[in-house]
């Protein structure tokens, strides 16, 4: 009888726990910055707030663009230089916010310009929760107030 009753409680306290770790993040605030024609690049920008438990974005793709590579900014004798970065850590039920100025996403080798009042689908990949399908739109960035990139 004992066993049946730990059974009965711990059961769904693991499923519970499971299902929390495996809770997709939430997507806010994305945009993609329009190009001009023939551009080769874009940014994008969002906020993701965790959906609980600690996670990194470890990857990221579009259709839009044969690759996407998450970018941070760093300041260095008076200019500003974006690095590559493997992954971004998403602090348990905190949030990251990808900015102008700061870290982002790089669409490389567009398949087409970046044309305002579109919207492009966009995969983001996390270690633990798996794949967060978004549809950004994109936003002419002298529409927002002025950031440097």
């Amino acid at each position: 009888m004992v066993s049946l009753f730990r059974a009965l409680v711990v059961l769904p306290l693991a499923i519970g726990a499971a299902a929390a770790a495996a809770a997709p993040h939430i997507v806010t605030d994305a945009w993609i910055r329009a190009t001009p024609p023939g551009a080769v690049t874009a940014a994008a920008y969002l906020t993701i707030v965790s959906a609980g438990a600690a996670d990194r974005l470890v990857g990221a793709t579009t259709p839009a663009a044969d690759t996407v590579e998450i970018h941070t900014t760093a300041s260095a004798v008076g200019s500003q230089r974006m690095m590559r970065v493997a992954e971004l850590a998403l602090p348990a039920g905190g949030r990251v916010r990808l900015e102008p100025g700061g870290q982002h996403l790089m669409l490389i080798d567009l398949k087409a310009p970046m044309v305002p009042g579109t919207k492009v689908a966009l995969s983001l990949r996390f270690a633990e929760a798996g794949t967060v399908e978004v549809d950004v739109p994109v936003v002419d960035a002298r529409a927002q107030p002025a950031a440097p990139h």
